[in-house]
């Protein structure tokens, strides 16, 4: 499982629309080959500050599967317009858990 990573500051006066559109995204996202769940979860101290995170099977079902597909554009389309500055995204591989 690789888990992708991103921090995402959205223009202040278009969170609530930011989270209207990222529910409709949503629903592109977890339709894609690989995708196991994903969590998007909002700063306490930073109102326009995200966290998104998604679980994939393979680095490559996220890096080549979803970005090369017609989904991602789509995905775009509902999402980039909304980030000042472009995050950037990591990806992230268990080294221990505490989980089962």
């Amino acid at each position: 499982m690789i888990l992708e990573v991103a921090n995402l500051q959205v223009k202040a006066s278009q969170t609530y629309e930011f989270e209207q559109s990222f529910h409709q995204a949503s629903q592109i996202i977890s339709s894609m080959k690989g995708y196991i769940s994903h969590e998007l979860q909002r700063c306490l101290e930073v109102d326009n500050l995200y966290l998104l995170l998604v679980r994939w099977e393979t680095l490559a079902d996220h890096t080549e599967g979803f970005r090369g597909s017609a989904e991602y554009q789509e995905w775009k389309k509902l999402l980039h317009h909304y980030y000042d500055p472009f995050p950037a995204v990591h990806h992230y591989e268990t080294v221990e858990s505490s989980q089962s």
